[in-house]
């Protein structure tokens, strides 16, 4: 039976949601995945609907969002369904929602040089295979600064600053690229790289995010129904 997978692309134009919504179709279909496209926020108010799905890809950067729906996303997350993305299309989604923000991670500030910057990715050796093989990497883009959740286990890093600026006076920070969590029973995968199409038709973040979309898909296999059903006090709610 085919995995399912819903992506959701909107908000702010200048990182090309259509085109990189398009790229990720391209992605899950060859990893024979059933994937629904919407370009509505309304694709998150059915909650048992969501539970149903094996993968979560948001990519809406800026904007709002309605409470229920960040409930809504939670708790089919803490249920077993996967939650991936990247760029300003997940972390730097809704910039007034702090419980999106526990749940994904963290949430973009700057982004030094803005695009353009020439950068190193480089790959970390950790407790997870996930980018087992793959080699450190050189990037021209807008450089991620994020404020990082410190449960978060990193994969892959960059350097700052490679741009001056009142950061710099820190000296050099390694700053997280790529990296998983938990959220309940589900799997969660980040990457800061992505500003335009281009950038995630490069070999190696096309790859980056193939890998990442499985791992969190594939949690939700492992999932007894039952607990898929329980409603997960969270302890939150100060944005609701």
């Amino acid at each position: 039976m085919s995995k399912k997978a819903l992506i959701v692309w909107g908000g702010w134009d200048g990182h090309e949601p259509e085109q990189i919504a398009g790229l990720f179709q391209e992605i899950l279909e060859g990893e024979n995945f059933e994937v629904e496209v919407s370009n509505s926020l309304d694709s998150y108010a059915d909650g048992e609907k969501l539970k149903t799905l094996d993968l979560i890809i948001p990519h809406w950067t800026m904007g709002k969002i309605e409470n229920s729906y960040v409930r809504n996303i939670s708790e089919a997350v803490i249920s077993g369904v996967g939650l991936a993305g990247c760029h300003g299309g997940m972390c730097d989604s809704f910039r007034n929602d702090v419980d999106w923000q526990f749940m994904t991670g963290g949430n973009w500030v700057a982004h030094p040089g803005n695009d353009g910057v020439e950068y190193m990715v480089n790959i970390k050796h950790s407790s997870s295979p996930l980018l087992e093989g793959m080699s450190d990497f050189k990037v021209v883009s807008e450089q991620y600064y994020l404020h990082v959740d410190p449960a978060v286990e990193v994969l892959a890093t960059t350097r700052f600053p490679v741009v001056e600026g009142p950061h710099s006076a820190n000296k050099a920070v390694d700053m997280p690229v790529v990296w998983t969590k938990r959220w309940g029973e589900g799997r969660v995968f980040y990457s800061s790289l992505g500003h335009h199409a281009d950038i995630i038709a490069m070999p190696e973040v096309t790859e980056i995010m193939r890998r990442g979309f499985l791992w969190a898909a594939e949690r939700k296999r492992f999932v007894d129904e039952s607990i898929a059903k329980v409603k997960f006090y969270s302890g939150m709610g100060d944005s609701q």
